[in-house]
């Protein structure tokens, strides 16, 4: 089997049949992304989708592991036969507060599990590659990092190749997804009656007030890449009273560890500058796992980006910054994709209802079986054509050399 034996003979059979199988399932599939949809759930509490997902799985001839690692809506389900290349396709299915699927982890999940139809049916096929299909049900992305938890307990150390595709308002297989810290800071000062003996007091809102302000006036001196995000989350309880206590709570976002780090440096110096200024002490805490920038595997995407070609998908060009993911984490173990996949008519920003809103529509389950035939075909390039796994992996190598020189 040759690259062009592939192309041109089993290969273009092989992938015709992951699209028959997904095209075969589509209705279900539909199906179980509006069930998520409908019934939205929180970072570790994805209990109602991590049953669904598991007994689908189930149902289709899938090993499923529940629970998986003792991460309790965690999933992991396989189908192969252990030899060859282990590809990894990942879902996600938690929701966010208030306004449910506003990131369309939906139909994150939906894409997986089409893309994980389409590949078992070809590893059950006369003549098929030898290899393994490996579903990773990964709970908790918009807040706990269930991915990295994941990672911490070897669940990727078997694994070849990972990849996942995230609703979008447009087409994108190369972007800028940045790494980010998550910190609360509490400033400490000392109450007193705001009126009878205002002098008497220490005010920790005060103090928040010019941490707000001092990282607003370094944003000029920012890189335009770094993001820095914040909210003041308690200021007091009464006006009569001198706050002594005023809480804060920022996202740092830059598109590598090292930088978030010097960004972090920086804002770190607000904040001390505030405390000084007011008289208070503060301190920080950092609240979630540190979540790595995205490194895009460049064999992979270009290989995604001809087979969403063929199936009339177009996308645009250039690099943006576009969030951050746990997903950035995985690309740093295994070579990884996270391409954006286009829903709604581009007007519709993600963390948003009206974002949410486009999430359940035909338009959208259409475009989201699509790219998970896109995902399909890809990991067949992968099993299939000699030599391919070794490239990818070498370009992986690449980028980590990268990532040494950085730091």
């Amino acid at each position: 089997l040759n690259n062009r034996a592939f192309k041109f003979g089993m290969g273009e059979d092989w992938k015709s049949r992951a699209i028959t199988e997904i095209e075969k399932h589509s209705q279900e599939l539909s199906s179980i992304g509006e069930q998520i949809w409908r019934h939205p759930e929180l970072s570790f509490n994805e209990h109602k989708a991590h049953a669904t997902l598991s007994h689908f799985l189930e149902t289709k001839g899938f090993c499923v592991d529940r629970s998986y690692l003792g991460i309790e809506t965690a999933y992991r389900a396989t189908y192969g036969d252990k030899t060859g290349p282990n590809i990894c396709v990942i879902c996600e299915y938690d929701a966010l507060p208030d306004i449910g699927h506003a990131c369309g982890h939906n139909l994150i999940a939906e894409a997986g599990l089409a893309a994980a139809l389409g590949i078992k049916a070809v590893l059950e096929s006369d003549g098929s590659p030898q290899g393994t299909v490996t579903v990773m049900g990964t709970p908790a992305e918009e807040g706990g990092g269930g991915k990295i938890k994941l990672i911490e307990k070897s669940a990727f150390e078997k694994i070849d190749v990972a990849m996942m595709v995230h609703p979008f308002p447009f087409n994108m297989v190369r972007f800028s997804c940045l790494a980010i810290i998550c910190i609360k800071v509490t400033f400490h000062g000392k109450a007193a009656h705001a009126a009878a003996f205002p002098w008497k007091g220490v005010n920790a809102l005060d103090a928040a007030v010019i941490a707000y302000n001092n990282i607003s006036l370094l944003r000029q001196q920012m890189k335009p890449t770094w993001r820095v995000h914040g909210i003041i989350t308690d200021g007091g309880c009464k006006p009569n009273v001198i706050p002594e206590l005023a809480r804060m709570e920022y996202y740092l976002r830059a598109p590598t560890k090292g930088e978030v780090e010097v960004l972090y440096s920086k804002v770190m110096a607000c904040f001390d500058a505030a405390a000084k200024a007011t008289g208070c002490d503060f301190e920080v805490m950092e609240t979630d796992s540190f979540y790595e920038n995205v490194v895009t595997n460049p064999v992979l995407s270009n290989l995604y980006e001809i087979n969403s070609n063929s199936l009339g998908v177009t996308f645009l060009s250039g690099l943006q910054p576009c969030g951050s993911t746990d997903m950035g984490n995985v690309s740093h173990v295994v070579p990884s994709i996270h391409p954006f996949f286009a829903v709604g008519d581009g007007s519709q920003a993600n963390h948003t209802r009206e974002f949410t809103a486009v999430c359940n529509t035909p338009a959208a389950h259409h475009n989201t079986l699509i790219a998970g035939k896109a995902m399909a075909m890809t990991a067949i390039d992968v099993l299939a054509i000699p030599g391919l796994l070794e490239q990818i992996k070498e370009a992986f190598h690449k980028d980590e050399d990268v990532k040494l020189d950085e730091v």
